[in-house]
Order: structure tokens, then C-alpha cells, then sequence
């Protein structure tokens, strides 16, 4: 409040700024099954204005760093897999405790070294951007793995003899070698798909 000679003539307001793609960023996760906490050292009531805000409605304030990471471990210990998104200091323990620690782009040292994802820049829709990334790449990975049993499966015995005392078949060593070269081009190609992923969240 700004007074001059005991009269009020303002009023002076002081808010954290809101990222403008948070709401939208906090809605995506809920549509995926996400549930997002708020967990936080500021004060209370600051927290809860700012989550209400955003849509987030578990809201844990008041936190020492320290205490971030046992917030982290009781939620683990429930059985929920928790990513813990941070950028400063006083987020490094909790980072270090989830099954996923995604440090911002703007982030301390600290929270950089703590995590195991960096994100490049400090928008909330990034975060968005590495789940897809993540769940394409393990998409793929089974793939390749699935592609490379059954060509094993069926290439072992055919190499080894299985088909020379009914067919008279052997597999020349050339053969052979072009054939594993050609299942190596093939688990290449798949894994350079991820290279054209269409991320979904910029236009959710």
C-alpha cells in the first residue's frame, strides 16, 4: 500500500508469472493419465492461487529441499513412478530421488546434474515433448527387439542345419552375411523413423 500523508494512493501487487503454455501444458497430462502435484517452498496460499490457476488440484507447499525428496519417496512408495520437473537448487535431491528427474533449460547447475533429462529450452510444453519422444523411442525399441527374435528364431536353426537332413539345404556363409547385414539396415531404418516423429502436443 502506498500512502502519502496517511492517505492511500495505491496499491502495489506482487505475483509470480505464469508461463503462458502452463494450463495448456497441465491439461495435456491429465488427458493422459498424468496426475500433476504442485511441490513447492513457497508459502501456501501463494501455491494454491497459482495451481488453481493452472488446473493442478494436489497442491504440497511449504517444502524444504530436503523435504521434496521425502514427499518423493512416500509417493514412489505408494507405487506411483513419479518425474519431478525442476529447475533450481533446492530441487536437486528431489530430482536425484524420482524414477525421472527433468531439469529445465534455465535450470542451476545443480538441477542439470541431478537429472536425467535436460530439456533445452524452460517451456512447460517441452516437458510434453519428451514424454512423446520417450514413449516413441521405447516403441521402437520393442519393435527392433520383437523384428530381431523372430529373425533369429527362424535364421539360428536354418544356419546351424535344421533343414539339411530333410531338404539338403545349408546356408552359405555369404548368404548368411548378407543376410544379418540386411537385418542390421533394417533395425537402422527403424530406429531413423524416430528422426520424423510428428510431436502431437503442438497442436493439442
Amino acid at each position: 500500500v502506498v500512502a502519502i500523508e496517511g492517505q492511500v494512493v495505491g496499491i502495489i501487487a506482487i505475483s509470480d508469472t505464469i508461463k503462458p503454455e502452463a494450463k495448456k501444458a497441465i491439461s495435456v497430462l491429465k488427458q493422459r493419465g498424468i496426475t500433476p502435484i504442485m511441490l513447492t517452498g513457497d508459502n501456501q496460499t501463494v501455491a494454491t492461487a497459482i495451481a488453481e490457476e493452472i488446473g493442478i488440484k494436489q497442491v504440497i507447499a511449504e517444502v524444504l529441499p530436503d523435504g521434496k525428496a521425502t514427499h518423493i519417496l512416500a509417493l514412489q512408495q505408494q507405487g506411483y513412478k513419479v518425474a519431478m520437473v525442476g529447475d533450481g537448487i533446492n530441487d536437486a535431491p528431489a530430482l536425484a530421488s524420482s524414477d525421472v528427474g527433468i531439469a529445465m533449460g534455465s535450470g542451476s547447475d545443480a538441477a542439470l546434474e541431478s537429472a536425467q533429462i535436460t530439456l533445452l529450452n524452460s517451456s512447460p510444453l517441452a516437458v510434453l515433448h519428451a514424454i512423446e519422444i520417450s514413449q516413441a523411442t521405447l516403441h521402437n525399441m520393442k519393435q527392433n527387439l520383437f523384428g530381431a527374435f523372430i529373425y533369429n528364431s527362424l535364421s539360428i536353426p536354418i544356419a546351424a542345419g535344421a533343414l539339411y537332413p530333410s531338404l539338403g539345404f545349408l546356408l552359405s556363409p555369404v548368404v548368411a552375411g548378407a543376410a544379418m547385414a540386411i537385418s542390421s539396415i533394417t533395425v537402422v531404418s527403424n530406429a531413423n523413423r524416430l528422426r520424423n516423429i510428428k510431436i502431437t502436443s503442438r497442436s493439442t
